[in-house]
């Protein structure tokens, strides 16, 4: 695919995130763009940084770890997309509230790799004090 293509695949994604229709959702592009062996890398030093191998892992083990901390399916809106080659940057906000009650609207730098029109790696750049003030320390390995 080309990086236009990639581009455009990332746009529709960011599309549905937040649909207020749950059914909409359960069709997550995202989910059926992930490759079997894609990667989730959470860069920096703390306790959420690690890669998750696999789209099960980043689903159920990051992805699910999350969202057992919100009190719904929040929205992650782009409001910056690149893309170069096989390569797309994602620069996003979060719209989130915990289930107890505090906002978590972080802000994301997310580089994606495609390959075949899959998403193989993804690094996540984020605020790192936000995430372990607000969610917690991520639960050890």
């Amino acid at each position: 695919m080309s990086a236009a293509d990639n581009k455009k695949l990332v746009q529709q994604m960011f599309a549905v995130t937040g649909d207020p229709d749950p059914a909409v959702r359960e069709k997550s592009l995202f989910v059926a763009s992930l490759a079997d062996d894609a990667s989730w890398t959470v860069t920096g030093q703390y306790s959420w940084s690690r890669t998750f191998i696999g789209k099960q892992s980043i689903l159920s083990d990051l992805h699910g770890h999350v969202r057992s901390k919100l009190v719904e399916r929040g929205r992650t809106v782009a409001h910056r997309i690149v893309a170069d080659g096989d390569i797309v940057v994602v620069e996003a906000k979060g719209n989130n509230l915990t289930k107890t009650g505090q906002r978590y609207d972080n802000d994301y730098c997310l580089v994606l790799r495609f390959d075949g029109g899959k998403i193989k790696e993804v690094r996540e750049y984020c605020d790192s004090m936000l995430t372990e003030k607000v969610l917690g320390a991520f639960p050890a390995r």
